[in-house]
């Protein structure tokens, strides 16, 4: 019988990671540690939730990964992902996009578990920047529609 994991700290989530091929670099900040890792060129961050009675061990952990945002951000960017993907979310904060996906240990769960949410966080950051080439394309592609336009109606209006 495979014995369930209700627990994750630092060491065993570094090991899942290293496992399944990924660099990891543990950081401190303020005595909360997290772990740095990039999947494909994409950095993102492991931020362990809430803590167990035993210091160091965790219920829970967050996968995260925050974009620095250059301009601004089209209308509706996080809300249409937010309503058109499970399992990760998406929010502006500050000049960053963020985006999380929460992964809970608390009632037992196996290594394979463990290993399925972490490929499922790969699938979803390369989503992610899919998502975000396509809906600057797709914005690009409507603003210069409209430019033409606007300028026709102008033209008619002095005419």
């Amino acid at each position: 019988m495979t014995s369930l994991i209700e627990h994750v700290t630092p060491l065993s989530l570094t090991e899942v990671l290293q496992t399944a091929g990924y660099r990891v670099n543990e950081t401190e900040q303020n005595g909360i540690v997290q772990l740095l890792s990039a999947s494909q060129g994409i950095g993102f961050a492991v931020r362990f939730g809430n803590p167990t009675p035993t210091p160091g061990q965790y219920l829970d952990f967050t996968f995260s990964c925050a974009l620095r945002v250059q301009g601004e951000l089209p209308a509706g960017l996080a809300e249409l992902w937010n309503a058109s993907r499970r399992f990760a979310r998406l929010s502006v904060q500050g000049e960053f996009l963020v985006m999380e996906m929460d992964v809970v240990v608390a009632a037992g769960v196996s290594a394979d578990h463990l290993r399925s949410n972490l490929e499922l966080w790969d699938r979803l950051l390369q989503e992610f920047i899919v998502y975000l080439r396509e809906f600057s394309q797709n914005a690009a592609r409507l603003h210069t529609a409209d430019a033409p336009a606007e300028a026709t109606q102008e033209e008619a209006a002095v005419l």
